[in-house]
């Protein structure tokens, strides 16, 4: 099978930081999770990525919210599942790690170093509230074996050049399994804004062979779409990273994200990849 030009589309569906009263869309407990998955297959998304959240909008690795999240979206549809460890504010590495433990996620975000995390006024400088995320090297090394025994795929979440430099350091340890998988993620504050030379170091600094996609918080979310398509990557959109559609227009659902995503990838003369493709391109284990 030709996969050259196959394209895999993740959907984002709520982050921690993303709440209905920025965006009504943004899915709550579990049956609005599983629904808002299924739509964002059927408009072309191979991965959903999932933080699960309370009916009241709170981040949380509860197994009792999450396992049902999990197995109602797997009963309904084939898309691929990826969990979220970062979880939410706060939490405690075992809290973060339990979410893969308990599911069994096919991939799983493995963030690649402790760092400013903060939502800023990007016209003003203003920061508006911020936290430290960590991410210390042997919390890597644990979610890392974590994930082995369970036979999931860690996504190296990269914020900055430096990110990529630790998944370097600890890949000479030989506990990572090749070929690694990356999301280039632009436009945090307290991580690297997207600009051609940005996105250029990512790609340069990764080692041949790697699966690689781009996520962009805001403004940089389509802006990223577009750079990674026309270089042979892939992409993810959804609610946790941008709420709006087109300029103020707020999307009605991760879909509509999907929708315009997929659009992109038929411009750029490619294809949304399945699931099923998707394990090929991204070296992903059977299930």
């Amino acid at each position: 099978m030709d996969l050259a030009n196959k394209c895999v589309i993740s959907a984002a569906l709520a982050g921690a930081g993303t709440f209905k009263q920025q965006n009504p869309a943004v899915p709550y407990g579990i049956q609005e999770c599983i629904d808002e998955a299924v739509k964002a297959y059927e408009a072309g998304a191979a991965v959903v990525h999932i933080h699960a959240r309370t009916q009241d909008g709170m981040p949380t690795e509860d197994p009792e919210i999450l396992v049902p999240i999990v197995e109602g979206i797997r009963k309904r549809c084939p898309v691929l599942i990826n969990l979220s460890t970062a979880v939410g504010a706060f939490k405690t590495p075992e809290q973060r790690i339990s979410v893969v433990q308990n599911c069994k996620p096919d991939l799983a975000s493995l963030n690649t170093g402790t760092m400013n995390f903060a939502l800023a006024n990007r016209g003003t400088g203003e920061i508006i509230t911020e936290i430290t995320f960590e991410n210390t090297f042997q919390m890597m090394k644990t979610f890392n074996e974590e994930m082995k025994k369970v036979g999931t795929k860690p996504e190296m979440e990269v914020y900055c050049m430096a990110h990529v430099d630790n998944v370097l350091l600890l890949h000479k340890q030989g506990i990572f399994e090749e070929p690694l998988h990356f999301q280039f993620v632009f436009g945090v504050a307290g991580g690297v804004r997207l600009t051609p030379m940005s996105f250029a170091h990512f790609l340069e600094l990764i080692p041949k062979g790697s699966s690689w996609s781009v996520c962009g918080v805001g403004l940089d979310s389509f802006r990223g779409c577009f750079m990674s398509v026309v270089n042979g990557g892939h992409i993810r959109v959804g609610l946790e990273d941008n709420v709006y559609l087109s300029g103020k227009i707020l999307a009605k659902g991760n879909y509509e994200l999907v929708q315009k995503a997929a659009e992109i990838v038929r411009i750029a003369d490619r294809e949304p990849a399945t699931p099923e493709q998707t394990r090929q391109l991204w070296h992903l284990p059977g299930r």
